[in-house]
């Protein structure tokens, strides 16, 4: 990350709909997820996403297993500069067109479950605007995760107006704590330099760490 204040280049992405594919492989003795979205590209259309199915995508991709990550609705305000971790290739699944936007380096071990922290190489940087609410998960020092995206993939009743409550039905790690807040200034995450630290909560919302300026 560099000293220049990231500049945001595309507004109003707060509550857009995407959904994604993680198909994991086995390379060099290491487990690596590839990430395919439809960011950008179309709102995730229920009548195509309904059609996947994550066993007949593995098969196809020659993938040890596949992961349907969505329908999920962005909780962040605009997207800055993307930079291309991979190679961006385009590719339909089921007449669903997504993008190739990230990998995952997933270890020697899949480690399924929520808070667990993922480290993904996505390129990107994230803004919340100044006045809006964030939710965020905070660790018992103090730091804050904040949400990027929620899930109304594993239950559809999960919306904005909801989100205030939702501490009220995780399962926290100890010490944890769940919160919604209006900041005062606008929050950023710029990982164009670095890789990204995503977790998930029992829901698969997920949240991200921000950048200070």
């Amino acid at each position: 990350m560099s000293n220049e204040r990231p500049r945001r280049l595309i507004d109003d992405m707060r509550g857009v709909r995407y959904g994604e594919v993680l198909a994991v492989f086995e390379r060099e003795g290491k487990l690596r997820a590839e990430v395919y979205g439809t960011q950008l590209l179309n709102d995730c259309p229920a009548e195509l996403w309904d059609t996947l199915v994550a066993t007949d995508i593995a098969r196809d991709m020659g993938a040890l297993t596949v992961k349907l990550n969505g329908p999920r609705q962005w909780m962040l305000d605009g997207l800055g500069t993307k930079v291309a971790p991979v190679d961006p290739v385009l590719r339909e699944f089921n007449g669903l067109l997504m993008r190739r936007i990230a990998v995952i380096d997933l270890g020697a071990e899949l480690v399924v479950g929520p808070y667990n922290v993922r480290h993904v190489d996505r390129g990107a940087q994230f803004f919340w605007d100044a006045g809006k609410p964030v939710h965020e998960l905070v660790e018992p020092d103090g730091r804050a995760w904040v949400m990027q995206a929620l899930c109304i993939g594993v239950d559809p009743t999960i919306s904005a107006a909801t989100l205030p409550n939702l501490g009220e039905r995780l399962a926290l790690p100890d010490g944890w704590t769940y919160r919604t807040r209006v900041p005062e200034f606008e929050l950023i995450s710029d990982t164009t330099g670095r890789v990204a630290s995503v977790l998930q909560d029992e829901f698969e919302n997920s949240y991200t760490l921000v950048d200070e300026w």
